[in-house]
């Protein structure tokens, strides 16, 4: 493990070339604002500085270095060129206090994107605003909760999800408001509509539905569901999360769905992990554009706008300071305007397409695939409950013993209804090469579960530290270095 850069420290040593003398300037802070002792900074050279981090990097697992199969999140390859036209000077210099008549350019591409978006997802209205997927996901079930607040439908105090939705769903379901009801998932992988009908009425707000789901199928009940919850005066929700196995193909909107948010860094070639950064767009039917969030990017007679009057009389407000994540969104334009309508048609094929082979080939080598009766759409889910019975092997273990081969785990234990699986997503980026390298380690580590268990127990091997106490990491977490 690379050593805190304060363990470098040596008393006296200095980056003199980024020493900045502030003798001469004058600083007008009151004194009771100011410090009375050094802060506590490492006293490194600039080259230290630089191997330091040079280092880090070179430790970090990323899409750019190895195989990436992280199901759910789609951790696909985001072409560079997409940071090097957002990172042009007219775009980075841009001030987000800056007139409207001088941002005309960044609002023409906003504008534009919003128009391909809605095209895409089937539904009329949209905003920029939300700065991250779970953010989006508030603002879609925030936009529910006024629109029945609207009609003075107070009763609707609930909000339906089912027990294969992401995790997020139910908690922000919980901070709008509402109380969550969990509705089953059949073993074929679709939605119990017998359940389901039994615990909507009135009291039912709507429903929370990824499509596909988390169990990587496509929920073919959709439309009658849409019936359902519509009927008893319900609204739908979509998680966009899963939206890479559909482009071009489906269209949320289509399917019934009354508000959705969007991932742009998972579906749209933005930058993915290590905390952010994010973007999540809501779209939503036509009877809810009263209701997103503001501000929103409009095209008057003359030019284009940010506006947070005119058909948002109702709306949820603000969600942050400005219109969304300026840079993210300029990827995601660049990306839409690269791929075109035929490259997006193809983003959902080729995704779809390497997820069931990879799902055929896994099966072929001897892993148990839940719903391998069902084709997958842009993810699938391996479990390993027989190998735990019978070699006492988890799906961390094998998780673990991929990083000594190079490659970083699916999703593990998610989600909780199937015992000990993984859950795999190749995307659209991985060559039929990459995939055949990961089925071959992942052969390997089948006959290791079989012959030498206790090479996976033991697992990782191959990297810098070894096994780490998770529990301990997550319930003792130590952030803070202390001088000794």
């Amino acid at each position: 493990m690379s050593e805190a850069i304060f363990e470098l420290s040596q008393t006296g040593r200095k980056a003199n070339t980024q020493i900045i003398n502030l003798k001469s300037t004058k600083i007008n802070i009151n004194n009771k604002y100011l410090r009375t002792n050094k802060p506590l900074m490492p006293e490194v050279s600039e080259l230290e500085v630089i191997r330091h981090y040079t280092t880090l990097s070179q430790e970090n697992f990323s899409v750019d270095t190895n195989f990436y199969p992280l199901g759910s999140c789609t951790m696909k390859y985001n072409p560079h060129c997409l940071h090097t036209l957002a990172s042009l000077p007219e775009f980075l210099n841009r001030h987000p206090y800056a007139l409207p008549e001088n941002s005309q350019g960044f609002l023409q591409c906003m504008h534009e994107m919003q128009t391909m978006l809605k095209e895409i997802v089937g539904m009329p209205g949209m905003s920029l605003a939300p700065m991250a997927g779970a953010q989006g996901e508030f603002a879609g079930v925030s936009m529910i909760r006024a629109y029945h607040l609207s009609r003075k439908d107070t009763k609707r105090t609930e909000i339906i999800v089912p027990d294969a939705a992401h995790g997020t769903n139910p908690a922000s379901a919980t901070m709008a408001g509402f109380n969550v009801v969990e509705v089953k998932t059949k073993p074929d992988g679709d939605v119990d509509l017998k359940e389901l009908k039994k615990k909507i009425g009135p009291q039912t707000a709507g429903i929370m539905l990824t499509n596909p789901s988390t169990l990587g199928v496509f929920e073919r009940q959709i439309t009658k569901i849409s019936k359902m919850i519509h009927d008893v005066g319900g609204l739908l929700y979509y998680d966009g999360a899963n939206l890479n196995a559909i482009l071009g193909k489906a269209r949320p909107g289509d399917m019934g769905f009354d508000v959705l948010h969007l991932n742009l860094h998972k579906t749209f070639g933005t930058p993915h992990g290590g905390g952010g950064p994010g973007s999540g767009p809501v779209a939503c039917c036509k009877k809810l554009i009263p209701f997103l969030p503001i501000p929103v990017i409009k095209k008057s007679a003359k030019q284009y706008i940010i506006s947070s009057t005119g058909d948002h009389h109702k709306t949820i407000g603000h969600l942050s300071a400005f219109c969304g994540n300026a840079g993210i969104m300029l990827r995601a334009y660049i990306y839409l305007r690269l791929l075109g309508a035929k490259g997006l048609d193809r983003v959902g094929e080729f995704a779809t397409l390497n997820s069931n082979y990879l799902m055929q080939k896994l099966s072929d080598a001897g892993f148990e695939v839940p719903f391998i009766e069902r084709k997958a759409s842009h993810e699938f889910i391996v479990s390993l409950r027989k190998e735990t019975k019978q070699y006492h092997i988890t799906a961390m273990d094998v998780a673990k013993r991929l990083l000594d081969y190079g490659k970083h785990a699916p999703t593990v234990y998610f989600p909780l209804l199937i015992p000990e699986c993984l859950l795999i997503e190749p995307t659209e980026t991985e060559s039929k090469q990459e995939i055949d390298k990961f089925v071959e380690v992942m052969t390997k580590i089948m006959h290791e579960i079989k012959k030498v268990p206790e090479m996976l127990r033991s697992a990782p091997h191959a990297t810098k530290l070894r096994r780490l106490d998770t529990v301990k990491a997550a319930k003792e977490p130590n952030l803070v270095w202390k001088k000794q």
